[in-house]
Parts: C-alpha cells; structure tokens; sequence
C-alpha cells in the first residue's frame, strides 16, 4: 500500500474515532441534562448563563493562575463561550476537540520549559520579585513569558522549600549551596510529575476532559449536584485496616502536593507519640534504611511503605504549622476496628451532665444486624438516665449529616410531638414531617453544641430544637446545607457506569424558614480560629438561596423564660472569658494578614525566610489555646466500660483521646456552664 494512502487511511481512523467519542460525550451530556431537568428541585435551562459558568469554571480548573495558556490559546477557546448551550442542544460535541487539542499543546509547552530549566543553573538569590494578587494576571502573549514566570516560580519554590527545613537562618544559609540543590532536585522532579500525571491521567487524557465538564455542568445547578464513574481516580489517603499493620494514620494530599496529616487514629502507633497532631505535613519517611523526601514522583513508593506489611518500621519527618521539625519512629500494628459510632460520658459531679457525641447520622439501611444511629442514641441516653444526669449535652460538631430518616426518629425523642420539617420538591408539593409519638425519652435541660462543619440532618436537628426551645444552641453558625441529594444511574437499563448526584428537595423549619445558604444560628454565638475563611454553603457561588415558606403550622413551644436567661448570662460570661477574647484577638491579626494586599516579595533567601515564618508566632498561640484544658470531670457511664478501659490497651488509648478532646473543647465546656446555669435556676 502506498505510504500516502496509508497515512490518508490512519487519519481517517483517527477522525473516525474523535467523532464517536465526541457522540459518546454528547450522549453523556444529553443523559445528564434529562435527569437534571426532570429531577433536581430548582432545574435550570440550558442557555448562555450556563455556557458562561461552564467555561469559565472549566478554564480556570485548567489553568487558575493563567501561567499555563496564552492569550492566543484563550480566544480560540473562548469563541465557544456562549455556544456551549447551543453545542450540546445541537448535541455537537465537536467543540471537545478545540479543548483538548489546546491543553495538551499548553501542557507540552510548559512540560518542555520546565526541563529546560531543570537542565540549567538556577541561581539563589535574584532581582526579581513575586507579586500577590487576589485575581489572576492576563494571559501572557509571548511563551517566553510563561519560561520566565516558571524559572522565578522554581527559584521561589527551592528557597521556600529550604527556608521550611529549620528556623536558624544563618545555619540554613550557610548550607544553602548543598540544601539548594537536594531542593532543586526534589522542586523540579514534582514540577515534572505534576504535569506528566496531567498528560497521562489515570482515565485517559480526552475522558478526563469529559468528566471535567460533565461535573462542572452539574455543579452548574448546585455544588451538591454532580457527575461521577468507577473509574475516577481516588485521592491518596492512608487507611486504617482490621486485617492489616498500619500506623495508625490518616493523610491527605494538599492543593501544593504536600501530605498532610488528616487525622490520627487513637490507640494506634502514631497517636502514642504524643507529638503528631493534625495539620503537620509530612516531609520524608524512611523505611529499610532509605530515605524519601515526600515529592509527587515518590508518592508511589511512599504509598508502598504506608500500605504494605513489608515496612514494619517507618521513620517519618514532620513539620509543625509553626515551623517545628521533628521526627518520630514507629512501628506498625494490626488495629482493632473502632467505627465513629454514638459514644457517651459525664461530665461534672455536683451536678452530673450527661454528654452524647453523634459522629454522623449513620444509617443501618436493610442491615438487621446494625443499628442506627437514632437507636444508638436512645441506648446512650437510657444508660445515663440510669446515673441520674440532671441536664444533657448533645455534641453535633463536625457532624455532616446522614440519613434523614435517622434524624427524623431522634428529634422526635427530644420532643412532645408535633411537626419535624417540612419537606419541599421541585413541583411545590410540601410534606410536613411530623413526630407522631407522644412523649419524651428524656425531659431535662439540654444544650446542643454545633459549628461551622455541622451540616444538613446535623442543622434539621438543631434547629428543631431552636424552634421548639427545646435546648440552647451553642457554638459557630452551621454549614447551610438544607438540601437532600440521590444517587440516580445515566441509564437505568443497563449495567452502566455513569451516575448522578442530584438534589432533589430542600428542608425547611417548622417556622417555614430555611437554614439553606445562612446556616443554624445559635443562641449563644462562639467564634472560631480562621472563621471567616471556614467553609460554608454561602461560599459557593451557585448555592441554592435562602428563602421562606408561608406556612402557619401549629407546635407548642417549651417555656422559654429559663432558656432566656442562660442565654444572658451565657453571653455576660463570654464577654470575659480570656480564651475567647484571645481567639477574636487573633482572628483580627488573621484576617489583616489575609485581607491586606501583600507587598511583591523579593526572591532571596533571607525575605522567603521571613515570609514563610511570619506565622509561627501566630501558630504558636493558636496551639496554646486549642490544646488548653478546661478544669471539670470526665466519667465512664458504666462500671463495665471502666474495666474494658483499664484492662485493653487500646480501648484505654480511645477513651484518652476522646477526654483530651473534651477537655480541650471550648464549646463543649460553655455547654457544660449552660446546662448548670438551667439546673441551679430550675432548684431555686
């Protein structure tokens, strides 16, 4: 065969090939948008507003902080930027191609700057400065600026990374010649396998540009709603197994690349240390007398030491948020399974306060073995009736949510009887929730302790319980997510591997107010480290708003005059209390720092140094404050749970943490302070 006719047919395969994959995606598209249209609560129609969101989501996905594409790149791409509508009615997913063909030559570009630069001297000191803007730059008109931009980046990038190893400057920077180039090394490998894991995604390169605008679609109609598959790839995280060794550790990747340390697991190896807290970032292991510095290229080789039994031993390099480096050996073990069930305590001994952490609205769905959460609570709850507990608190922090009907069953024990909530769908149909059963498992004072990360069943909960005055709501405004999602497949008649997170109603409060997008205000408002940069629904720009039904629901409301009054002296209290006055005090310094339009930084060793360690302060303080006990007993609920303490390593483990992490909860004890203030006013 001719060579000609050969490469004729082989670019006709090609062409063949994007054009069915293109139909696929419009296929994908179309299935998408029918469930979107025919189930989500607040459907959307297909026109220029969602072809804008969509593409300028997507191309700031791509390239956020516009060092990746030229201007040239952009206004090829923006010509699709009110047509996507068009395109997909159109089903004309030909527009892919433009996409794909212009990332990947961005990313090709960029990849062959960076080994150039990896392949030349990068000096230690320069001229050049590093501008801070909360918006991001034009696109450059010329490759050579990008070069020039990523060459400064490097150079920043090697001197922070050496500036994070210590805080003596001198000592580092006498060393700075041979800790520089350890850090170019290590700089430099992660710039390549960051981009190279860009090329060659786990899904392959055009299905990836797929799922990304299937998703960002989704999200078009809110941040809950979005598309997945089998195959996405899984984030790093570091497991903790009943069949396997482990150290006892959770981990997560952040947005630099940096494993960082998500939670510490008690009673494993880690946690009796003593010295490893959440938020460090690891910075080497060493596993078999080698060494790896943590790095993007590495990860597969540390993932092996963390996962696999053939690393009894790990030594692991850690840096504190305040600039502490410091290490710790430890040896794996097979831990027991301990799932984050109801647990519970008392709290206090003149007045004995019963104490119930709910970690989620756990469902035990058609499990007949299992029980729910709501069940699990009533057990708590009976077992503390029996110590004779004369107020109860119910912890709901960090609570996302869960199974409604789980919800649904526990507020009901906390009331009389009456409406729950009212349940709201896409066509207006309102159903009222209601507890049907007369009475209360328990009837005492109580106070309800929430924060920014108590979300969804955790805010229909408490603010039954606002609404009821049935408790005091005590803590940080809640996350603002009144709405249900389901799990619904692409195509119901096959075995298909496309899905849809959709939402599809919306809960508001028996007031007809909604906690959607403002969140569960509480009684008694506690502020918290970095509060104005914590997640919230509100943060989300195509959150559902808040809005008010007009409904007249009759629910009697307990005698708030006691409530009243706690409140009060809660809030005369607070205005004193020095561990609050500090956090506010702090809160302001932090928001400067954030708020403030940084001065361009110069890329030298001694103003990266003084950059990257103006918080350690800061840190410190705030470590100080989070790690201060607070002066009141903790007790086991029965006689049974103090033995299995005293006699099991690991349960003894559990039962420190979980007393530590009370007594160092500022909320839990204000808590504490509300329920005697309810109980000294009920004696007298």
């Amino acid at each position: 065969m001719p060579m000609k006719k050969f490469i004729a047919l082989a670019l006709l395969f090609s062409l063949n090939t994007k054009a069915q994959n293109y139909e696929k995606a419009c296929d994908v598209f179309s299935k998408v948008n029918n469930v979107l249209q025919s189930r989500h609560f607040d459907p959307k129609p297909i026109d220029d507003s969602l072809s804008v969101y969509v593409f300028n989501t997507v191309m700031e996905q791509l390239d956020d902080n516009h060092t990746l594409f030229l201007q040239e790149d952009y206004d090829k791409l923006a010509l699709h930027k009110y047509k996507l509508d068009d395109h997909l009615k159109n089903k004309d997913c030909s527009f892919f191609d433009d996409f794909i063909t212009t990332y990947k030559k961005a990313l090709n570009r960029n990849k062959k700057m960076i080994e150039e630069l990896t392949a030349s001297n990068l000096p230690y000191s320069t001229t050049d400065t590093i501008f801070y803007s909360k918006k991001a730059y034009p696109y450059n008109t010329e490759a050579g600026k990008i070069k020039k931009y990523l060459r400064k980046k490097m150079i920043f990038d090697v001197l922070e990374d050496v500036a994070k190893l210590g805080k003596n400057k001198d000592s580092l920077k006498t060393l700075l010649p041979e800790l520089g180039k350890q850090s170019k090394d290590k700089i430099t490998e992660s710039y390549l396998c960051k981009i190279n894991a860009l090329l060659e995604p786990t899904e392959g390169f055009d299905d990836s540009m797929y799922n990304r605008f299937f998703s960002v679609f989704c999200n078009y109609f809110d941040p809950h709603s979005t598309y997945f598959n089998y195959s996405e790839k899984s984030s790093f995280i570091s497991g903790v197994s009943s069949e396997k060794y482990s150290l006892g550790l959770y981990v997560s990747r952040n947005e630099k690349e940096e494993i960082i340390i998500e939670e510490v697991v008690p009673g494993g190896p880690a946690y009796k240390t003593y010295k490893i807290d959440k938020g460090d970032q690891i910075l080497e292991l060493t596993a078999n007398d080698k060494a790896y510095s943590v790095s993007c290229a590495v990860m597969e080789a540390i993932n092996d030491i963390v996962f696999s039994d053939n690393y009894k031993n790990v030594k692991i390099t850690l840096r504190k948020k305040d600039g502490t480096i410091y290490s710790v050996e430890l040896e794996k073990q097979i831990m027991k399974s301990e799932d984050h069930s109801v647990y519970s305590y008392i709290l206090g001994d003149t007045n004995p306060i019963g104490y119930i952490k709910i970690p989620s609205f756990y469902s035990a769905f058609d499990n007949t073995n299992l029980k729910g959460c709501a069940e699990d609570v009533a057990k708590e709850v009976l077992k503390l009736k029996e110590q004779n507990i004369q107020g109860l608190i119910i912890d709901l922090q960090y609570n996302g949510g869960g199974s409604i009907d789980e919800v649904i069953n526990m507020a009901g024990m906390f009331i009389n009887f009456g409406p729950l909530s009212i349940m709201s769908n896409k066509n207006g149909y309102n159903n009222i929730i209601k507890d049907y059963n007369r009475g209360m498992l328990y009837h005492g004072p109580m106070v309800v302790v929430v924060n920014n990360f108590s979300a969804s069943a955790s805010e229909f909960f408490a603010g039954v319980m606002q609404d009821y005055k049935r408790a005091v709501i005590v803590g940080n405004t809640t996350m603002g997510k009144a709405s249900m999602q389901t799990i619904l497949p692409l195509n119901a008649k096959s075995n298909n591997q496309d899905f849809v997170k959709v939402t599809i109603d919306k809960f508001y409060r028996i007031t007809g107010k909604s906690s959607q997008y403002n969140g569960i205000v509480p009684d008694v408002p506690l502020p918290d480290f970095f509060e104005k940069f914590l997640p919230r629904e509100s943060t989300y720009p195509t959150a559902i708003k808040n809005d008010t039904l007009n409904v007249k629901l009759k629910f009697r409301q307990m005698p708030d005059m006691a409530l009243n009054k706690v409140i009060a002296m809660s809030k005369e209290r607070l205005a004193t209390d020095t561990s609050f006055i500090a956090i506010k005090a702090i809160n302001k310094r932090i928001n400067t720092l954030y708020d403030d339009v940084k001065a361009p930084l110069p890329i030298t060793f001694d103003a990266i140094f003084d950059d990257v360690h103006a918080m350690d302060e800061l840190w410190s303080e705030i470590n100080l404050l989070t790690t201060k006990e607070n002066d009141f007993n903790i007790n086991a609920i029965s006689n049974s749970s103090k033995e299995i303490i005293a006699t099991d390593d690991f349960h003894k483990s559990i039962n420190e943490y979980k007393e530590k992490s009370l007594k160092t909860d500022r909320y839990v004890y204000e808590g504490l302070n509300i329920v005697n203030d309810l109980i000294n006013m009920k004696k007298h």
